[in-house]
């Protein structure tokens, strides 16, 4: 059977939830044991999302195979339960620069290269082959920021001329606000959005309409009169306790049949066993009931959540595997460099110090993992973290005052932390850091990793420059600080840990892999020794 593709396309506003949406259509196929994959398509001349400052652009995802992408992958993987390749983002950068490229090698001669065809023409021939070369049935495409910007005006001209010769289907999400001043929702932004799409020469096969509170009476009939579309190819997605119960909302309003009807698969019925199994793992997490847990997550962009979506989706998957009820407080680390930690972490449960990049903020994480330590609360260092609780180590229990990361004094007699022997040479910025899965060796028994993983070698995601530097490990172990997984060789640090408490931390990001099927195992023991009050792993 020819791949057949899907195309999710936003009007009105950017944060309407397209990664939301075809992740659930995708969840939806995999349910019906279709074999699907994503593309996601992003307007902006970056190669990747690698050097963007996630205050902007959210979370930068990493994938096992080194790719740097935007954080929607990191929804795709967590509702799919499978790991996604760099070949499913395309970037305005990497379509631009190979068409550049291929104009230089001479396979445009004679031709003036334009947007349309050559460029149009390209992406077409990237999609249809991605979807070759997996063996797919179903392509979910989505494209990136709001119908009528210029940077993806190109790709949505070439998803048109891909529907000439494909069977696509086309999903726009589009917004149907409530204005106070009336108490009403109103349909006309959809209105004009919808025109707008058919003036560039499209019709949306569905509006998946966002919606505060449920969408009232009569706002289907209003729009399928002024869109020509069915009444049941407009699709509620109204505000939720989590997004993963979108895929069972979208199937009680019948979208699922609607949509295989569209692609002549009438016939195909769910798989009830992946269709319960997904439902009973979501109620685990939207549960009201059961210990509560409150947990400080002190970071440098918590102001935008995005920023740390993926540290937020492990805490949620270990809570509702363990039952509890999950409480995130959102703690900015430069407020611990002015206040005591005991005034904005004395409620916390555990506290987790998450990655980041620069010298703003790092003494106030610093303080907190001080605070932990020292009044044994489980905590748990991730990638900068991991530096971090080396650091404090250093300076609070080695007595070595000044030491620190050369990333933020490069002068420091004591530079615990010191950047990658490999990096030293690197002059670009852009895809050059110590990226994606790598092997570790858990290489003590007798510890939190061990007791978390219930395995000698795991696999975790990395994206880094600096690491531990092994010129202080014997000091810092002799001091107690325990060295209990290295990579592979030996040669690299990977999870250091407290002697006397539930303290640990790891160079790599393992709430990458997280996914409500199977959390994450440093996130579950971390939790357990939250909830419990136990300090110790056992």
């Amino acid at each position: 059977m020819p791949a057949k593709f899907i195309v999710v396309l936003g009007s009105i506003m950017s944060g309407l939830g397209k990664g939301v949406v075809a992740s659930s259509i995708m969840k939806i196929l995999d349910m019906y044991n279709f074999k699907v994959l994503p593309i996601k398509f992003d307007g902006y001349l970056n190669y990747d999302c690698g050097t963007m400052n996630p205050y902007r652009h959210g979370e930068v995802f990493v994938l096992n195979d080194k790719g740097e992408v935007d954080m929607d992958f990191g929804t795709y993987e967590r509702f799919l339960n499978k790991n996604i390749t760099s070949s499913s983002s395309m970037t305005g950068g990497k379509v631009f620069g190979e068409i550049i490229e291929k104009e230089r090698d001479g396979k445009f001669l004679g031709q003036d290269v334009q947007i349309i065809p050559h460029l149009t023409n390209e992406i077409q021939q990237k999609v249809v082959e991605f979807a070759s070369k997996n063996k797919l049935d179903f392509v979910v495409i989505e494209v990136g920021g709001t119908v009528g910007d210029l940077e993806n005006g190109y790709f949505i001209e070439a998803m048109r001329q891909l529907s000439l010769k494909e069977k696509v289907i086309f999903v726009d999400v589009t917004y149907v606000p409530r204005l106070k001043t009336v108490g009403e929702q109103k349909t006309k932004p959809t209105q004009s959005a919808f025109r707008s799409l058919m003036a560039m020469g499209i019709t949306p096969d569905f509006l998946i309409c966002r919606t505060d509170g449920k969408m009232e009476e009569g706002i289907k009939n209003k729009l399928s009169m002024f869109t020509s579309l069915d009444e049941n190819r407009i699709i509620n997605d109204p505000d939720m306790d989590s997004s993963y119960q979108l895929p069972k909302y979208l199937i009680e309003q019948g979208f699922d049949k609607t949509l295989l009807a569209l692609f002549d698969k009438k016939t195909r019925r769910i798989d009830l066993k992946k269709f319960g199994k997904w439902n009973v793992n979501v109620e685990n997490i939207v549960r009201k009931e059961g210990k509560e847990v409150t947990i400080a997550v002190v970071g440098k962009y918590v102001e935008l959540k995005d920023s740390y979506v993926s540290v937020k989706e492990a805490l949620m998957h270990a809570a509702g595997k363990l039952s509890l009820q999950l409480k995130i407080n959102w703690v900015e680390s430069e407020i611990l460099e002015k206040r005591k930690p005991e005034e904005i972490l004395g409620t916390a449960d555990g506290i987790i110090v998450p990655g980041g990049f620069g010298k703003r903020g790092v003494e106030g994480m610093i303080n907190a993992i001080e605070y932990a330590r020292k009044n044994k609360i489980p905590c748990l260092g991730l990638c900068l973290g991991m530096q971090l609780m080396t650091v404090e180590f250093a300076r609070n229990v080695c007595g070595l005052k000044t030491a620190n990361s050369t990333e933020f004094n490069p002068q420091t007699k004591y530079n615990v932390v010191d950047i990658l022997p490999s990096q030293v040479s690197v002059s670009k910025k852009g895809g050059t850091m110590r990226l994606g899965a790598w092997d570790m060796s858990i290489r003590n028994n007798d510890s939190i990793a061990f007791e978390a993983y219930k395995k000698t070698v795991v696999s975790e995601r990395h994206r880094h420059r600096y690491e531990f530097n092994n010129k202080f490990r014997k000091l810092l172990e002799n001091k107690g600080l325990k060295v209990t997984a290295t990579t592979k060789d030996g040669k690299l640090v990977e999870i250091i840990e407290w002697k006397d408490s539930f303290g640990i931390s790891t160079q790599s990001h393992p709430e990458l892999k997280s996914r409500i099927e199977a959390p994450a195992p440093l996130f579950l023991s971390f939790l357990k020794a939250s909830v419990s009050k136990n300090k110790l792993y056992k």
